[in-house]
């Protein structure tokens, strides 16, 4: 059984850092996506994606994203409830990061943006580009780090 998710958007706002009880850092953002095809109206429609990183990624995820950015998450889908206050039982679906791409700036930021290529966690262990496999092989974010042509119109924020 495969339960993967790669995920390219633009980050709605800041990622919240917390720690669990017992220290652990767990880091939420949620990335917008554009659907590639158009509504009746020909409007595109966004979905928007929370994402979650636990962690060395967690805080490394704080650090370096901030809103508008576009990053790339690969991770596992995770489906999860709880009962809210009104004793309803609320589903959540939620990606859990194992590797963040820090791709571009966002809005006032340079083009260029961070990279955060060598960043991979594997139940918290950090990993750099010299001891793990062939990031341009395996990678389907790897490439010449151009920012990617998109105007500001297509923002959801």
């Amino acid at each position: 059984m495969i339960n993967r998710a790669i995920l390219l958007g633009r980050l709605t706002k800041d990622p919240e850092l917390r720690y669990t009880p017992n220290g652990v850092a767990v880091a939420t953002f949620t990335l917008a996506i554009d659907r590639r095809t158009t509504n009746q109206q020909g409007e595109r429609e966004t979905d928007f994606i929370p994402v979650v990183a636990w962690r060395q990624l967690a805080e490394l995820c704080a650090q370096y994203l901030k809103k508008g950015q576009q990053a790339a998450a690969e991770g596992r889908i995770q489906v999860r409830n709880y009962e809210n206050k009104e004793g309803r039982k609320v589903y959540v679906t939620e990606i859990v990061a194992d590797n963040v791409q820090f791709l571009s700036g966002g809005q006032g930021q340079s083009s260029g943006g961070h990279t955060g290529g060598g960043f991979e966690s594997d139940f918290g262990e950090q990993r750099n580009n010299n001891n793990r496999r062939d990031s341009f092989n395996d990678n389907p974010f790897a490439g010449d780090q151009k920012p990617i042509d998109i105007s500001d119109d297509d923002l959801p924020f």
